[in-house]
């Protein structure tokens, strides 16, 4: 198997699922609209395609935004905003 390309920072380059091209590592606010509620949760670690802004999660970042959806799911009304690094740390 072979080695996986890596930045300068020595993270794993992605590539955009949409287009094929370069991600950059960021940050994003994720949006899940529950029917009766939406969950905003900000500051969510994400690749961003360089060339279309698709956005794409790891899955430990999807575990987590399920867990943090699924936490919330009970306790909010109409609209809930999250920090993610705040519920993950």
């Amino acid at each position: 198997m072979g080695a996986r390309p890596e930045n300068q920072k020595g993270e794993a380059i992605m590539k955009c699922v949409a287009c094929g091209a370069a991600t950059s590592v960021g940050i994003t606010t994720d949006v899940t609209d529950l029917g009766h509620c939406l969950v905003i949760v900000r500051n969510v670690p994400c690749h961003k395609c360089d060339e279309c802004n698709e956005i794409i999660y790891t899955a430990d970042v999807v575990k987590n935004l399920e867990t943090i959806v699924s936490a919330v799911r009970m306790a909010v009304n109409e609209i809930t905003v999250v920090d993610y690094s705040r519920m993950v740390a």
